[in-house]
């Protein structure tokens, strides 16, 4: 049985195939962002007052038990003292001492993030709106996830639809396929029937996306679709992959059409936003 349609059919109309999620308004958010933050500008001045030197300030940030707090201290540590360092690598507390041997010249002086940090309002309003922005970042990638998974189960209730439905650690398909090519392949849901696996899903919320970020997504995601379908047809299986992505960043650049290749190398690919779950994922294709 035929899909119903094609991902590439929906462009015209795109913009209605779409969800969005609502974000916060300017400058609403600053009393709650400065309410939040205020406490870390305050630790990170006290530990910046006692350091006497940039890297001693950022072993002394290290040394935080509490995980948010040391992260939070990371992003400031960035700001002021260190912006080409990726705040990621920054996170990592056992790599503290290596952070510093290999970056440490490149640290601005501790004279001049004194000097910097006290010419600051305390909260600095706009240092703590650009640490709001971190609060929610991968927010509307749950509110998805947990939508679709309703979505999905009451399409489905004869189904196993598993996953992390919000914050939790994903399906690595080595551990449900046997000797799967690569084991730490990360996936967001599996759709089952007993023990056989229908479907492989992949789901991200795109609210801005373009360029080089927008090459990486569709070119991650066909490389594991193909890996995903040679694997299920070396062992004689017919297991389907299922990309829901959604938003708007669907609709810049070459994305959508992007997608629609994708969808197109293979009768075993759908890629689909939320809104077309019901119309698009059929049984009669999970299980042919």
């Amino acid at each position: 049985m035929k899909k119903t349609s094609k991902f590439r059919e929906y462009k015209d109309d795109a913009a209605n195939w779409i969800t969005l999620v609502t974000g916060e308004f300017y400058p609403d958010i600053l009393v709650d962002a400065c309410n939040l933050y205020k406490p870390v500008l305050e630790l990170f001045g006290q530990l910046l007052k006692s350091s006497e030197s940039s890297s001693r300030l950022f072993m002394q940030t290290a040394e935080i038990t509490q995980p948010w707090m040391r992260i939070q201290l990371a992003r400031v540590f960035r700001k002021y003292v260190s912006p080409s360092t990726p705040v990621e690598m920054l996170k990592k507390k056992t790599k503290a001492q290596w952070i510093c041997d290999e970056f440490g010249k490149g640290f601005r002086p501790i004279v001049e993030v004194q000097k910097a940090f006290v010419s600051r309002p305390m909260p600095d309003e706009a240092l703590c709106a650009i640490l709001w922005e971190y609060k929610d970042r991968g927010q509307k990638g749950y509110d998805l996830t947990e939508r679709m998974f309703e979505l999905l189960r009451n399409r489905f209730p004869e189904f196993d639809i598993s996953g992390p439905e919000r914050a939790g650690r994903d399906i690595l398909l080595g551990e449900i396929f046997e000797n799967y090519t690569k084991h730490d392949r990360p996936a967001d849901f599996i759709i089952k029937n007993g023990d056989e696996i229908l479907a492989v899903g992949f789901a991200r919320y795109d609210s801005d996306r373009g360029g080089a970020q927008e090459d990486d997504r569709t070119g991650a995601y066909s490389h594991a679709a193909r890996e995903i379908l040679e694997y299920s047809s070396k062992k004689n299986m017919n297991t389907k992959v299922i990309f829901v992505n959604d938003g708007p960043g669907l609709l810049l650049g070459s994305m959508w059409d992007d997608y629609s290749y994708l969808e197109e190398s293979s009768d075993n690919v759908m890629v689909v936003t939320l809104r077309m779950i019901v119309e698009r994922i059929t049984k009669e294709w999970l299980v042919k």
